[in-house]
């Protein structure tokens, strides 16, 4: 027992003469720190920095011996120096009492008197004046003494919270960025250091930090969002919600640093936060949406936190989970491919703050910040993904907000929606979703097409079989498919359509019917060639899934029924009916189909193309009609069928729409009628027998078609008259022959060079017609008189126009010849040239013995 004794009395000695030891040396250098001159404080401030730090250097030595001269001698003068007029003076005191603070063993009893100087050097006496401390780097050499007296006074700053935060405040307002980082990390070593009674304090500091949030140095950004994040867990729980608008607005930060810090914060308060689950609807959005962050190691935080997160809820709450976690549900047969599912703690947190989650992200899916606009719509998938059938409770709040998102103006929003709704479709049972969808498509279908096309995509194929009908009947209504005409619309019309195609596959052959008719209103309506082309695509497809080889065949099928449908209502027709657009689509399109859907197609032809319907209508109806004429094989006679509504056509379609009629419009629908007659009589649908009985009926307006004041039918009408005189010429009395010859020399002096050399075409047929009758006698004063008129012409200026009229003198020759030389004779004199006359005096003469 004596050794132990002694042991202690020699240490209290060798204790007691260092105690003394210093004190000596420190009192030879203490009456400099009072020196008048700064030089003289300065020189003092030096020796004793040396002399602190020989003794910090020094082995072995006692942290005890040095706390009596420190707390007595060395610390009150040194505070006093903080306000020294010189600068260094001022940084000489600050290192010294750091070096103090190192050295003292009981550094804990400066904080009275440290922490009282130091916020009457840093905090402001105004909001609008400077701080006492002038220079930047003391003031950061200050925040870092604040800083050393925390790490090494751990909760002993309890008493002294009023001070350290004042100092706090003012150091995060600092125009300093590195006083405000210094600041933001003292602020986090605080709030640990003192976890029972930092609460007091805690929510001054988070004016100050929500302030310097928004700071242009990134690292700043990211020293107070961690700053922030041991403020709140260690402080008041309520600030909460003062701090989560600002950290919603980090998240759009251009640096991945300050993003990956608000992830980080936020997880670590949904794991440690001692009021969590008062907050969770708030927070779990913030981290939910760093898993959509463009930088890959921000996503594997939030991923990571976010299972940790999930994890200790459900042990948190094991008694309460523990049927399912017994009975865990296998994910979905249908759950999205290379989709990982949710562990059960995460889809309950989401599922049991769904509704108040919501609210708020059908309102900023519609902000008018793009950001805020494309986070919300990131986040909704993510939420529907771990919701998974309970969003069947939430379906027409996300039916609404799709609708509305959808017509966003952003890609990055639209695909976002896009997937949206394809989980819905996964999620729900269509019998749910189409019992909201449905009434809104029927009222205001342009909102819910695209969102409906979205759902169908992600809806399997076996439930949604049973509905594939209905969507499809649906889709065919006029109130649907025909509501608009704007590309976009229908654009997403086809969507719903290639979404039946893609997922019900063979199983639309029970709806191929209106899915034909909702194509073919997209290619009628549509201005867009692309899109019309995508509907083709979109039949053919139809027509695999059909196991038919090609679209043909669909209509081959299905035409008649189709047509049945469309031409209920022809007698309303106008010329912007969308039936009547898809009326002539389908004539365009269908082929050889045509031939067997004749009796739908001719009806309705002969009772939209009377007089006295709409003319435009008539036009575009003449023009369908005319390009089905011009390949007839292949349309409207690929059975054979055609010549049994021939009369009709005749006399009920063409006939009346070729008589004169006063107005431009009536004359173009006259040549909108010669043009489909043209095409009936050289398509090569028409037998010899036919196009006489079609001349029969239609020779009368033609010939008076030759003295229409437009070109083209003067020119369509020669032909024509040329075509009936080849055809059935010969079976043409000689009134008709008479009557057609005067008509086409008048054309002969047409202004256009075009309808004359169609007028001798025909004048040299007619010619042959009168020299194969038997009877030419009957004919030599018409032939008289067309010899005396054709000679007039031989002098024509125009050469092919006279070449053309001496080829007719020649063909003539043959019937009248000795007249034709009399007619010479008589007006070779008169011409400019005689060398057509003489030609063709040589071959009357060179013709005769053979006509002889």
């Amino acid at each position: 027992m004596a050794a132990p004794a002694e042991a202690v009395r020699d240490a209290g000695l060798t204790e007691a003469t260092e105690v003394a030891e210093l004190s000596r040396a420190l009192s030879r250098l203490l009456p400099g720190l009072e020196a008048e001159s700064k030089l003289g404080r300065r020189r003092a401030l030096e020796a004793l920095q040396r002399e602190l730090e020989e003794a910090a250097a020094r082995p072995g030595a006692d942290p005890a011996a040095f706390q009596g001269p420190w707390a007595r001698l060395l610390l009150p003068r040194l505070l006093r120096l903080l306000c020294d007029p010189a600068e260094g003076c001022r940084a000489l005191a600050a290192h010294l009492l750091s070096l103090g603070l190192r050295l003292a063993a009981r550094p804990h009893d400066a904080l009275p008197r440290l922490l009282p100087a130091l916020a009457a050097r840093m905090a402001r006496p105004a909001p609008a004046r400077p701080p006492p401390e002038s220079c930047e780097e003391l003031r950061l050499a200050l925040v870092q003494l604040l800083g050393l007296a925390v790490q090494l006074g751990g909760a002993a700053l309890a008493p002294h919270l009023d001070d350290a935060v004042r100092v706090l405040r003012a150091a995060l307002l600092d125009p300093f960025a590195a006083v405000r980082r210094e600041g933001c990390q003292c602020a986090a070593d605080l709030a640990r250091a003192t976890p029972d009674h930092f609460h007091v304090q805690s929510e001054s500091l988070v004016g100050p930090l929500m302030q310097t949030i928004s700071h242009q140095h990134w690292k700043v950004r990211v020293a107070v969002i961690e700053a922030t994040g041991s403020v709140i867990e260690f402080g008041a729980g309520k600030s909460v919600d003062d701090v989560l608008p600002h950290f919603a607005q980090r998240l759009f930060d251009s640096v991945a640093q300050v993003r990956q810090a608000v992830t980080s914060v936020v997880g670590g308060w949904l794991l440690r936060l001692r009021d969590r689950y008062s907050f969770f609807h708030k927070l779990i959005p913030l981290l939910l949406s760093s898993l959509s962050d463009e930088m890959p190691e921000v996503r594997q935080s939030a991923v990571r936190l976010w299972e940790e997160v999930g994890l200790q809820w459900q042990e948190e709450n094991e008694v309460d989970l523990k049927d399912k976690l017994d009975f865990a549900s296998p994910p979905p047969a249908h759950y999205p491919q290379q989709t990982s599912r949710p562990g059960l703690g995460c889809r309950e947190l989401v599922f049991r703050n769904l509704s108040k989650i919501l609210p708020a992200i059908c309102h900023d899916i519609t902000d008018w910040v793009v950001g805020t606009r494309v986070k919300a719509a990131q986040l909704l998938p993510v939420l529907l993904l771990h919701a998974e059938e309970h969003v069947t409770q939430h379906l027409e709040t996300v039916l609404w907000t799709l609708q509305r998102a959808y017509a966003d103006e952003e890609t990055a929003v639209v695909s976002s929606c896009a997937r949206s709704a394809e989980l819905v479709g996964t999620f729900v049972s269509p019998e749910v979703f189409l019992k909201l969808a449905l009434p809104v498509l029927r009222k205001t279908p342009s909102s819910i097409l695209v969102v409906l096309a979205s759902i169908i995509r992600g809806c399997p194929r076996d439930a949604l079989q049973p509905h594939l009908q209905v969507i499809a009947t649906e889709l065919a209504q006029p109130c649907v498919c025909q509501a608009s005409e704007n590309d976009l619309y229908l654009e997403h019309l086809l969507l719903c359509v290639q979404a039946l195609v893609s997922v019900c596959q063979e199983d639309c052959s029970t709806a191929c019917l209106p899915l034909m008719e909702v194509l073919l209103t997209v290619m009628a309506v549509s201005g867009a060639n692309t899109l019309r082309d995508k509907a083709q695509e979109t039949m053919e497809s139809l027509a695999r899934v059909k196991k038919v080889p090609s679209s043909q065949d669909l209509y081959h099928r299905h035409l008649g029924p189709c047509l049945q449908r469309l031409t209920t209502s022809h007698c309303d027709w106008t010329a912007h009916a969308g039936e009547l657009r898809q009326f002539c689509e389908v004539l365009a399109r269908a082929g050889p189909a045509l031939g067997g859907a004749l009796q739908h197609v001719v009806p309705t032809l002969r009772a939209c193309l009377q007089p006295d319907r709409d003319p435009h209508m008539r036009l575009r109806l003449f023009s369908t009609l005319s390009s089905l004429l011009l390949r007839p094989q292949d349309t409207v006679d690929s059975q054979g069928q055609f010549g049994g509504y021939l009369p009709t056509v005749v006399e009920d379609i063409l006939a009346p729409n070729l008589q004169w009629r006063a107005g431009k419009t009536a004359a173009a629908i006259r040549m909108a009628a010669v043009s489909c007659l043209w095409a009936l009589t050289t398509g090569g649908v028409l037998l010899a027998p036919q196009v006489w009985e079609v001349q029969q009926v239609l020779l009368p307006p033609v010939l008076a078609m030759l003295e229409e004041d437009a070109q083209s039918p003067r020119l369509v009408a020669c032909r024509i008259v040329s075509v009936f005189l080849k055809s059935s010429g010969d079976r043409m009395g000689p009134d008709t022959l008479t009557a057609i010859y005067p008509e086409l020399l008048k054309r002969l002096d047409d202004v256009s060079n075009d309808v004359r050399m169609a007028a001798i075409a025909a004048l040299v047929t007619w010619l042959h017609c009168v020299q194969s009758t038997g009877e030419k006698s009957h004919y030599q004063s018409s032939v008289q008189y067309l010899y005396k008129e054709l000679l007039v012409h031989l002098d024509d200026p125009d050469h092919t126009v006279q070449d053309a009229v001496l080829e007719v003198l020649r063909e003539g020759s043959l019937l009248f010849p000795d007249l034709l030389v009399q007619e010479i004779q008589a007006v070779m004199h008169k011409h400019r040239s005689t060398t057509y006359c003489e030609q063709l005096l040589q071959h009357v003469q060179a013709a005769a013995p053979t006509t002889q």
